[in-house]
């Protein structure tokens, strides 16, 4: 079979993609020009060697076996892959896998064209820019108003202690000063959400994050005369997840201070006000639940809760839960919001256990893991 390939090499070569032949063991049995150019070998340095010269470290226990599998006794394999060139570069590779019998033998193809990766990356790179301008724009922006603002309420405050006590322009000055105050917080939600920085990932244990945030918070639970309460019953395992620590702390800051906001006044002989976390484990995810028992959301604005500057409390920006959104859509996490009126409302963050795709991380199937041991 390899004398009849190398026999042929202007007609693999022609073919737009690198092409690689393997037996049923993966050694490497021919390459055509394509792959050498691709994967920088020279054909004599990869013909012999084992496919998984190619493959990540990670992905040589799960993912390249589970290919094999179902190139050999499925309907082969088609897919984005991550392989290594031979400076260590890493690339992203459409595979597309087959398997043939020839002279009572069975041979693996394994075809790698270069995907529309660079489009994504051009995407991604001027949707980068995009909020970059917008940042630098809100920046400028909140650079020219905070100014202004700071001296409106300066001067506010200087005459307003010149007044005497009984005057009957004092409130008007102290409404001045809330006002202000309001913009001040407007333009730093809105910095906030524009300029989310992206996420620096690195392993962290969720139930240290929570319990690192719920101090924060405390002096606004004391204000509302209520407190926290964790329940970590539900998580397996130290819950270590890939996360960035200070973004999910923000993000789980917003989703308390909105919990306070919701709960109504302690009663004077009523019980103390509770807002309940949760850390659990489904299997794919780790999550964290956030419960209040307040006065709840309805239907109609349900489905606006995660609008920019969208609340149903007066004075507040809006921002907090489309900021809380943004964060879980760059953790490929999900945010999932029940309410009932009256009743409360409990919002759940769900975080991928393992960001990697399940081909990667695991057998497909039992057989598979018994072709490979035998």
């Amino acid at each position: 079979m390899t004398d009849t390939l190398k026999g042929k090499p202007k007609v693999l070569d022609s073919i737009p993609a690198s092409f690689i032949l393997t037996d049923t063991h993966t050694r490497i049995l021919y390459v055509n020009q394509q792959a050498e150019v691709f994967f920088g070998y020279a054909q004599k340095e990869l013909e012999g060697q084992r496919l998984r010269i190619l493959f990540l470290e990670d992905d040589l226990l799960y993912f390249l076996p589970n290919i094999v599998f179902l190139t050999r006794y499925k309907n082969g394999f088609e897919g984005e892959v991550l392989l290594k060139q031979k400076d260590g570069t890493r690339i992203f590779v459409h595979l597309s896998t087959s398997c043939f019998r020839e002279g009572g033998e069975a041979f693996l193809t394994f075809y790698f064209q270069e995907i529309q990766r660079l489009k994504v990356l051009e995407k991604e790179r001027m949707e980068m820019e995009r909020w970059a301008g917008l940042g630098r724009m809100v920046g400028e922006i909140a650079h020219q108003f905070r100014n202004p603002i700071a001296s409106i309420g300066g001067y506010t405050r200087r005459i307003s202690k010149d007044l005497p006590r009984s005057s009957k322009c004092r409130p008007h000055f102290q409404q001045i000063l809330k006002q202000t105050g309001r913009l001040e917080n407007i333009l730093k939600r809105v910095e906030e959400y524009v300029q989310i920085p992206r996420p620096a990932f690195q392993r962290e244990k969720i139930q240290r994050l929570v319990e690192n945030v719920l101090p924060k918070l405390s002096p606004k639970a004391q204000e509302k005369e209520a407190s926290f309460r964790l329940d970590t019953r539900g998580l397996e395992g130290d819950g270590q997840l890939f996360i960035d620590a200070d973004l999910i702390g923000k993000a789980l800051g917003h989703l308390l201070e909105n919990s306070l906001q919701a709960i109504p006044p302690k009663a004077k002989k009523g019980p103390k006000k509770i807002v309940d976390l949760a850390l659990f484990d489904d299997g794919d995810h780790v999550g964290v639940s956030v419960v209040d028992r307040g006065a709840g959301i309805s239907k109609k604005n349900l489905s606006l809760i995660f609008e920019p500057f969208f609340s149903t409390h007066p004075g507040r920006v809006g921002l907090g839960l489309t900021f809380v959104r943004r964060v879980m859509e760059e953790h490929r996490g999900r945010i999932r919001v029940d309410s009932r009126l009256k009743k409360g409302t409990t919002v759940t963050l769900y975080f991928p256990k393992d960001r990697r795709r399940k081909v990667r991380r695991e057998w497909v199937s039992p057989e598979a893991m018994e072709k490979e041991g035998s």
